[in-house]
């Protein structure tokens, strides 16, 4: 795989939406260099927020972990000195985004990169698949499962196996020398109907 480096996150919260006051418990990033994953973070986070009896029975993350855990500010701080400015890759990215860039947000940081959904890219590439849930397309695809689903350590993981097994079915079918970060963002909302054509055009105009 001849990408460039890629931070591939997930976020546990306290439920679906920042706007509704919902906060971030848990934050994972793998990088990936070049197909593998050279370097890891991971922190539980304390927000104030207290995590409703569905979502600690979903995750697995119980208010009595939260209480013991860093303040977010911290462990946003952390979050931002390891992820640079790195390209972003997430599964469902469009919840990803929304907590990261509240919690950035409140410690006065602003994201600089863009991010890349497997999921939006899966349901252009796997169309056979069931579903397009993480946890489906692990095993659609026989990709190793490293974990407990909703831990974000476990999802990032999950998510950056899947990345590399996209981007490898990608150069086959395609005959691509190399996929690019900014190349999946091209192709991620092509109408799924019409990938092939859009991939060949997105082919064109990198280059490749």
């Amino acid at each position: 795989m001849s990408m460039e480096t890629i931070a591939v996150i997930d976020f546990e919260t306290t439920g679906l939406s920042p706007n509704m006051g919902d906060r971030a418990t848990e934050v994972a990033v793998v990088l990936l260099e070049g197909g593998v994953i050279v370097d890891r973070y991971q922190s539980l986070m304390n927000a104030g927020v207290r995590i409703p009896p569905f979502i600690e029975e979903l995750t697995g993350i119980s208010n009595a972990m939260i209480r013991k855990a860093p303040p977010v500010t911290k462990v946003m701080k952390e979050l931002a000195d390891f992820v640079g400015k790195v390209p972003l890759v997430a599964h469902n990215a469009s919840f990803d985004r929304k907590f990261l860039d509240a919690e950035w947000n409140k410690i006065r940081k602003q994201r600089q990169q863009e991010f890349v959904c497997t999921m939006l890219l899966a349901r252009r590439i796997y169309k056979a698949s069931p579903n397009h849930k993480l946890g489906t397309l692990v095993n659609y695809l026989g990709l190793p499962c490293t974990g407990r689903y909703h831990r974000a350590m476990a999802d990032a993981e999950m998510t950056a196996h899947l990345l590399v097994t996209m981007v490898s079915d990608l150069e086959q079918q395609y005959g691509l020398r190399q996929v690019s970060h900014e190349f999946l963002r091209s192709i991620q909302t092509a109408p799924k109907v019409r990938i092939d054509a859009y991939v060949e055009r997105a082919k064109s105009r990198f280059g490749l």
